[in-house]
């Protein structure tokens, strides 16, 4: 079906071009708008991708943005058809998926295509290093369609003086984006500011006074503006939050309320989200909401987190998103937003942001906490958002008072982050796949309960030994102990490392410690062998001590484990305690 409405589209441009004497903005009418597919600094690589996407798609044009940047558009088109086809091309896969809807007064020279159609020639553009580029003539861009009228110097000069220092600032600050002005932000239109309105007349093909004309300054605001007017960004008030912003409503529309959240879920094609956060607290609840909001898909991983006082920002990045999220307490209440932005977009993202944060304000009252839950709940949902889950989970247990400890090695290969007592990342110290064993170590002080005080001796064989290991990947939140009995010293192929155990245990209890009666640790259990022949079940493999303290040692740790005395049988609630202080969940994360 795409591919038909993409074909379609294509049979509609091909035919409208074929049309004598009809020009494409003249197809469009003089509202026409276009399509924003790439960007670039070097007119050379714009050119050449200029040529690459008319090889495959009608209608592609270049022209120059300003700041030394050159765009490839589509179009024009009228706006409705405009949406139709952004969102054929970026379904299909024709054109990237950050592509955007752009006006003509964003537009200056063209350079794509040459030729006959460019019929009014420009003077070649300037280089990096002021020397003219070898380029075929270009044409101008279609004109802004505006109803203010031109303004003379002295009439420019007078309406400027209108001008608020706000307003003043802003031409600074666009000047500033648009790479002809340097200075600082401070409502003075000095020589410098002159210099840069000069400089972008005439980049802008305008008589180069140094006064700019209520349409000139209209114009450079709308193109400093774009990202946003592409985003639809306008104010938004949520009474019941209390919150008022601006938002980009072109692409995210509310959903529903999920306190501490007001959900706003994708309404275009770039697939964004905000939440509002609201909530009353004190700075307990505020950083408890900032630990919670780590756990989340939409804050992935990498990025810089900053909490101190009565305020919070969160920063996450991968392949697919950005997020950032703010929250400050402020009298009794938490109030901030976040905000997620598909990857490979910032600059869009950042003017967006920008004007986010710029227009927060707090209004009264507060979303109420007891409000508005769905009586249907998930523990992989935090008010609607999905929590961010381990690739995999296994046991491990603690061998030193500084916090490193020894897992299985098949949770940590291949990840992109191992973690260890819930939330701390650990370095890979050592990881063993033969002998299957890893060795961690905290990346911040860690102190635990207990350490793993490793036996000297080889228990007696039918002797009662139970695994300490978090059964169901930490679902329960503490480590169970699991009984069996010592079945042989050796593997089935007599393995010298290994010892045969009866015992029925769990998927996540691999990797934990096994303990005698005494709380005494011999061996870790090892995961079932996905290879080789069906075993009868209860029937495990566990690695033995002395193994652990050749990994221990490879590793450079050397022995500081715990060595085991003879203590006597322990009741069986002390067990319990030091089994529970020795072992730690390690998970997996991509």
């Amino acid at each position: 079906m795409k591919n038909l409405i993409a074909s379609v589209l294509w049979a509609l441009t091909m035919c409208l071009a074929a049309l004598p004497g009809v020009s494409q903005a003249q197809q469009s009418g003089a509202g026409g708008v276009w399509i924003q597919v790439a960007a670039r600094p070097s007119l050379q690589e714009a050119q050449e991708e200029a040529r690459d996407f008319a090889s495959r798609l009608p209608d592609v044009s270049g022209y120059a943005l300003g700041g030394g940047w050159y765009g490839i558009v589509i179009g024009p088109y009228a706006r409705p058809d405009a949406e139709q086809v952004l969102r054929v091309y970026r379904a299909e896969g024709q054109i990237p998926r950050d592509s955007f809807i752009t006006f003509s007064g964003n537009l200056r020279t063209r350079f794509y295509p040459v030729g006959a159609e460019a019929d009014v020639p420009s003077t070649a553009p300037l280089t990096a290093t002021g020397t003219e580029e070898e380029v075929a003539p270009v044409a101008e861009a279609a004109p802004v369609d505006t109803t203010v009228p031109d303004e003379t110097p002295a009439q420019a000069r007078q309406s400027e003086r209108a001008l608020t220092r706000d307003e003043r600032m802003d031409l600074q600050i666009a000047l500033k984006a648009a790479g002809f002005y340097t200075a600082g932000i401070d409502g003075a239109f000095g020589r410098g500011t002159r210099a840069s309105m000069s400089d972008w007349q005439a980049a802008r093909g305008y008589e180069p006074t140094g006064v700019l004309t209520t349409g000139q300054r209209q114009a450079l605001m709308d193109e400093y503006n774009a990202p946003l007017i592409s985003t639809g960004m306008a104010r938004h008030t949520d009474a019941r939050a209390g919150i008022a912003l601006d938002l980009p409503l072109g692409e995210v529309a509310f959903s529903r309320y999920e306190p501490p959240f007001a959900h706003f879920e994708p309404a275009g094609d770039l697939g964004v989200q905000v939440l509002l956060i609201s909530q009353p607290g004190n700075r307990r609840t505020l950083y408890g909401l900032y630990d919670i909001m780590q756990t989340l898909e939409i804050v992935p991983l990498d990025g810089p987190r900053e909490r101190s006082g009565d305020r919070f920002t969160l920063e996450g990045r991968n392949d697919e998103i950005v997020s950032y999220t703010e929250a400050r307490l402020d009298n009794g209440e938490i109030k901030g937003f976040t905000l997620v932005w598909p990857a490979g977009d910032e600059a869009r993202r950042t003017r967006v942001l920008s004007a986010m944060q710029q227009s927060f304000t707090r209004l009264d009252n507060v979303l109420d906490p007891a409000a508005g839950m769905d009586d249907a709940q998930s523990i992989d949902l935090v008010s609607g958002l999905e929590v961010r889950k381990p690739r995999l989970s296994r046991s491990g247990f603690f061998v030193t008072a500084n916090g490193i400890a020894v897992t299985t090695a098949d949770v940590v290969n291949g990840c992109g982050r191992v973690t260890i007592d819930r939330d701390v990342t650990a370095d890979v110290l050592l990881a063993d796949a033969e002998a299957g064993i890893a060795v961690l170590k905290p990346q911040q002080a860690l102190t635990p309960m207990a350490t793993a005080p490793l036996a000297a001796t080889a228990p007696r064989l039918r002797s009662a030994l139970a695994v300490s290991g978090y059964s169901y990947g930490g679902v329960l939140g503490a480590p169970s102990l699991t009984w069996g009995a010592l079945s042989d010293l050796s593997g089935l192929q007599g393995e010298s490392h290994l010892a045969r155990l009866e015992l029925t245990a769990q998927p996540g209890d691999a990797g934990g410690p096994l303990l005698d009666k005494d709380g005494t640790v011999h061996g870790m259990l090892l995961p079932e062998a996905t290879d080789g022949p069906t075993l009868p079940e209860g029937v495990r493999f566990a690695l033995k001590g002395e193994v652990i303290r050749m990994a221990l040692d490879k590793a450079g740790v050397g022995m500081p484990a715990t060595q085991a005395a003879a203590t006597g049988e322990l009741p069986m609630s002390l067990l319990q305690k030091e089994a529970t202080g020795l072992t730690t969940l390690v998970s997996c994360w991509d």
